[in-house]
């Protein structure tokens, strides 16, 4: 049984030592700078407010864990919870919301003001409707601390309060110990758990832990008549509040406010350093909007409050994983009560098991590119994040700044064409290109709601068109791409991947790699370029992780993405463009499909890979960064005589949704196994072993990625709204587009087995209105890949 030692008893800490212990692994230490169970972290202050509603299922599901294991400790008070719209775009998006919580399987009704108003009988006469969730409540954080290590101390664990850790003792690569300034505790694993403390435990070890200590505001009335003790959490989304009762006292929260960074080297050391100075300045705007909501404030005063520190990272979600350069060593932080014990346990099953049951992937600790751990974009994003935490954000809304970050070899010729750019991962991505605007003219485009319209234009109806017509570029350059090579590199490959890479220099093939359960971890594009030579088309940072820790002695796993790039040249016309070009046999008998093939495309050495994910003929061609706007100038000037057109990301997903082509970490994560993707062709159980692989035998399929078309031309879907069918909600939307060439929406959903027939019909609901959809048989668009193959 390992030794565990955890960094902070606060609400994650002391929810993984009951976990862990739950377990069995009972030689658990927990250690604390500060006194037990109160220790002066964020836990300490809290709140408590537990919301679970959110976009992102798996923090759903963490905060609905958090709510049944608190209710069950009686350190939960479940008063429900109500968000109130004052404006019709707040209305509106409470019918968004309210999906949300349908498609994660959390109680939620929408609600007139006069419903609210009984609720909450405070609220005057601006509110124009809620969100009711009748699970929500407030989490007694403290009590949650000390009932849940309690537990732990029952099972064999230790807590050890007054215990400032000093050192992370370490050999040969992994973790032994923990030193504090007094004693020396062993460890074989060592979890911090430290909050906004969580950055200096890192620094201990060299690890930069991303998040962002910031101030906000609390304050308590002075006391209100008619509080009952019964009040919902409150909250006023429009005006970055919240409200809770405090006896006959009303707590008021404010994110309103200027981001207040911290310093924590400059903190007090007692009785509580995250409760700073409260700012009265600061709070005037909350106060007044207060009175605005519930107008018998206006008979009450602030009557004290603190600025209290919280953490924020740059995209709001945790920070969960092991050290990519220290074995033994794990963090678990900016994690708030909300969501506190469903971290908990799937940190626990991550140590224990090898793999938490919820998918982790937007938490895990090595998601970041390298650019987003610099410290000025820490602090600008985990600020920038403090002031959107209430705001409406549509989910293809990119960050402001700082921009532009990484730009690729075509960025300028983008800008000539009036690209329209988007931002992942830091990367300037064209989603279409206004130059294109005169090809809407013979196109009929259903107008768009205005949620829908935005981050949109009918120009990627014209891109997606002139692709299937003619020949577009597509700049592919931000995927990740990986080189992994030396002797051993095949057996590596294909001991962590499902298809069968032995085959011929030349060879691509689309694979998964699984995690120990059978889940999928990533789909990979893999391309034999040499005998112990291969790029990897991978999704992200985690791949590269997952890898590196993997790689045995004498192979070499490398990011090769910046000093590269790529272009899809796609269209029934590319043979025509590409061939007279290159001084290599493109023909379809010269060159097959899933092939690769180094070349020179006059002066520029290109790997071409011939495959393609909008379901049209053509190649991805590669070649180092240097060159990559001489390739695009050589195509571009070539192309003309062909009608060529760059096209963006608009029409990419819209042309991959109608040939059923997923998309890893939107449509299927680690929770689903490939037959319930549907991707057993990339699966060969008759190669040999590879991770996963005993796990995929027993895994039975209840449910199925199921394409599914919206009745109606006119409407639209962008993802995660329920599916419903009989009267029940049923699944859930991953991802969504108008198929401009079958003439309706394609959409995607998880769905039961016996619903996932073609030709069931169902609904999906779409800001609170049911739109009828039917299940189809994919793919929609040229089932028999004839136009890829020609």
């Amino acid at each position: 049984m390992p030794k565990v030692v955890i960094i902070g008893a606060g609400v994650v800490g002391c929810s993984l030592a009951d976990e862990l212990t739950a377990r069995g692994w009972t030689e658990v230490t927990v250690l604390d700078q500060g006194p037990l169970f109160a220790t002066g972290g964020s836990s300490s202050h809290a709140p408590g407010l537990v919301f679970q509603t959110n976009p992102s299922k798996t923090m759903a599901e963490f905060a609905s864990y958090t709510v049944r294991k608190l209710v069950d400790l009686g350190a939960f008070n479940q008063v429900g919870g109500l968000e109130v719209a004052t404006t019709p775009e707040r209305h509106a998006d409470l019918a968004r919301r309210h999906g949300w919580a349908t498609s994660w399987g959390i109680p939620s009704s929408l609600i007139g003001p006069d419903e609210c108003r009984t609720l909450v009988p405070l609220l005057g006469n601006s509110v124009l409707g809620g969100l009711h969730t009748p699970t929500d409540g407030l989490a007694n954080a403290v009590l949650a601390c000390e009932k849940q290590a309690r537990r732990a101390i029952d099972r064999g664990a230790l807590f050890v309060g007054r215990q400032k850790v000093v050192t992370v003792e370490q050999a040969h690569g992994r973790v032994t110990g923990v030193r504090t300034e007094s004693d020396t505790f062993p460890a074989d694993i060592v979890v911090s758990c430290a909050g906004f403390w969580g950055p200096a435990v890192g620094e201990l070890v060299g690890l930069t832990v991303p998040l962002t200590p910031l101030a906000h505001q609390y304050a308590k009335t002075t006391p209100v008549g008619g509080l009952t003790g019964r009040m919902p959490i409150l909250r006023h989304q429009d005006r970055d509040l919240y409200y809770r009762e405090h006896g006959d006292r009303l707590g008021i929260g404010y994110y309103g406010h200027r981001p207040i960074p911290v310093d924590i080297a400059d903190l007090p050391t007692d009785p509580m350093p995250s409760m700073l100075t409260f700012t009265p300045e600061d709070f005037e705007d909350a106060w007044s909007a207060s009175v605005d909501l519930l107008p018998t404030l206006g008979r009450s005063a602030v009557g004290e409050g603190f600025n209290g520190i919280f953490s924020f990272t740059q995209d709001g979600a945790p920070l969960m994983g092991e050290s990519p350069s220290l074995q033994g060593f794990w963090v678990a932080e900016a994690v708030w009560v909300t969501h506190s014990a469903g971290v908990g346990r799937a940190m626990a099953e991550w140590l224990v098991d090898g793999q938490p049951a919820v998918d982790v992937h937007e938490c895990d600790l090595n998601r970041f590119e390298e650019h987003q751990l610099a410290p000025a974009y820490v602090l600008e994003r985990g600020q920038q994040n403090f002031v959107e935490v209430y705001d409406i954000l549509h989910p293809l809304q990119p960050m402001e700044s700082p921009r532009p970050l990484r730009t690729s070899p075509f960025y300028e010729r983008h800008r000539d064409l009036g690209a329209m750019f988007l931002e992942a991962a830091g990367w300037e991505r064209p989603h279409w290109f206004e130059a294109n605007e005169s090809l809407i003219e013979r196109i009929d485009v259903p107008e768009r709601d205005d949620w829908s319209a935005r981050y949109w234009s009918p120009i990627a109806a014209a891109e997606a068109r002139i692709t299937r017509e003619r020949l577009a570029l597509y700049d592919m350059t931000p995927l990740k791409r990986l080189e992994v090579s030396g002797a051993g590199a095949l057996e590596f490959l294909q001991g962590l991947t499902t298809n069968n890479l032995a085959k011929s220099v030349g060879s691509v093939t689309y694979t998964l790699m699984l995690d120990e359960t059978g889940g999928i971890r990533s789909d990979l594009t893999v391309a034999r370029l040499g005998v112990d030579r291969f790029q990897v088309g991978a999704n992200g940072n985690l791949d590269l992780d997952w890898m590196l820790r993997r790689a045995p002695d004498g192979v070499s796993v490398r990011d090769i993405t910046a000093g590269t790039c790529c272009l899809g040249v796609w269209g029934p016309a590319a043979r025509d463009l590409v061939q007279p070009l290159v001084d290599q046999d493109f023909s379809h008998k010269g060159f097959g499909y899933f092939r690769a093939k180094r070349a020179f495309l006059g002066n520029v050495p290109v790997t071409a890979m011939r495959l393609s994910y909008v379901g049209e003929l053509g190649w991805e061609l590669y070649t180092t960064a240097d060159v990559g706007l001489k390739l695009w100038d050589a195509l571009w000037a070539a192309g003309q005589e062909h009608g060529i057109i760059a096209a963006g990301r608009s029409a990419f997903n819209s042309l991959r949704l109608e040939k059923g082509y997923r998309s890893w970490g939107t449509d299927m994560t680690a929770e689903h196994s490939p037959s319930e993707a549907g991707l057993d062709f990339a699966v060969r159980m008759d190669k040999g072993e590879f991770v996963g692989r005993a796990a995929l035998e027993r895994r039975a399929v209840a449910r199925k990625l199921t394409c599914l078309t919206v009745d109606d031309p006119g409407s639209v879907v962008l993802g995660k709204e329920p599916v419903w069918c009989n009267g029940s909600a049923v699944g859930y939307v991953t991802s969504a587009s108008f198929g401009y060439s079958v003439g309706r929406t394609v959409a995607y959903a998880w769905l039961p087995a016996a619903v996932a027939e073609p030709g069931t019909a169902v609904t999906i609901e779409y800001f609170g209105e049911k739109i009828p959809a039917t299940v189809r048989a994919e793919p929609l668009f040229d089932p028999e890949m004839a136009r890829i193959r020609r």
